[in-house]
């Protein structure tokens, strides 16, 4: 694998950290651009794409990290996999903790968390598993999933649905995840829901094995964005019986976002590994080579930029107050603040780049 290959992976993982930085910490939580929100239940918007993308990312990654590992480095590699997932878990709890520390109201799940528990499976599944094993995998996690989902009635319910709150995966996060849930009764990061999340990271492995092929890079990337709209396509297609849904993290939301995902990644390689023009691309390496890094530091640093009460007020609350007197309609504030807050975690990570310090978690 050569150095370009990784800076295009880079620069993706960068841009999507950033992405979910921006969409997370917008300057006015009641006037946020549609498309910048995650939508309410079925459908996709910009927001509802990042998550995927990144355990796409991390599926890239841990194929270009454990393949072809001999047997006898396999105990050493599962302690180191087990103790980076622990650490990440733990990152995770703490950001939900802070800053009130409340335990009677401490969620157990989220983003890191998932990740935490998505790269412990995936990882396990990469140094035991050739891509055959990991194709079938996939597809019994799709196909069954999916059954599960339409084919089961909710209990208590009597009947299957597929509502807020009614459905199969809340019916379990009800009975057996421990803590607060998102939206009360029922959290779109729970058990039953992590099942298709791996098959996202799946996916990513099984593009990782393609993009490190011997094949000419032309090639690769033909494969890649044929592979990419044949997904989308039959997500398209499947979301017609079982809807395209981040919530539920549905299998037709994990076909059509792992094709959008492989396109995306063709186009970075193409740019960065064919045509040779990366400078586009350093703010998303600079991002990505301390991925996790900067996202805690956007929810460390939200303390300040979001929290911290200035004059009665918040700064965001100011900032876009200010925007909003000067002409600027109240969405488009929101979101320059969100840039502005992007920029501002850009910094630190930015001094870690030029110091060649890449902190690995």
């Amino acid at each position: 694998m050569n150095k370009e290959r990784l800076s295009s992976l880079d620069a993706f993982r960068g841009y999507t950290v950033a992405a979910m930085i921006m969409v997370n910490f917008p300057g006015s939580e009641a006037s946020v651009f549609f498309t910048l929100k995650h939508t309410i239940w079925n459908g996709l918007s910009f927001t509802d794409q990042v998550a995927p993308y990144f355990l796409f990312i991390i599926g890239v990654s841990i194929h270009l990290a454990y393949w072809g590992r001999s047997s006898g480095e396999k105990p050493a590699l599962y302690r180191k996999i087990i103790f980076r997932a622990l650490k990440i878990y733990a990152i995770g709890m703490f950001l939900n903790a802070m800053p009130a520390f409340n335990m009677n109201e401490l969620r157990w799940t989220g983003t890191l968390h998932r990740i935490a528990l998505v790269f412990l499976i995936c990882a396990f599944l990469e140094l035991n598993s050739g891509w055959k094993g990991q194709l079938g995998l996939l597809m019994v996690l799709l196909l069954g999933y999916w059954m599960a989902m339409t084919l089961i009635p909710t209990p208590g319910l009597g009947h299957v649905a597929l509502e807020p709150g009614q459905n199969l995966a809340a019916w379990v996060d009800s009975k057996y995840l421990p803590g607060k849930m998102w939206q009360g009764t029922w959290d779109p990061e729970g058990i039953l829901t992590t099942i298709p999340t791996v098959a996202t990271c799946i996916l990513g492995m099984l593009v990782g094995r393609l993009i490190r092929t011997e094949m000419p890079l032309k090639d690769r990337l033909l494969y890649l964005f044929s592979t990419g709209v044949g997904l989308a396509i039959m997500g398209y297609f499947l979301g017609l019986a079982f809807p395209v849904n981040e919530n539920l993290w549905t299998s037709s939301f994990v076909l059509v976002t792992g094709g959008f995902a492989c396109l995306i990644f063709g186009v970075f390689s193409f740019l960065i590994d064919v045509l040779k023009r990366d400078n586009w691309a350093q703010p998303g390496i600079i991002f990505g080579k301390n991925a996790i890094a900067a996202y805690v530091l956007g929810d460390l640093l939200s303390l300040i930029f979001f929290r911290m009460p200035v004059g009665g007020s918040t700064l965001n609350q100011l900032a876009v107050q200010f925007m909003s007197r000067i002409g600027f309609p109240t969405p488009l504030a929101s979101w320059f603040y969100a840039l502005f807050f992007v920029a501002i975690v850009f910094i630190p990570c930015s001094i870690l780049y030029r110091k060649k310090i890449f902190i690995k978690v």
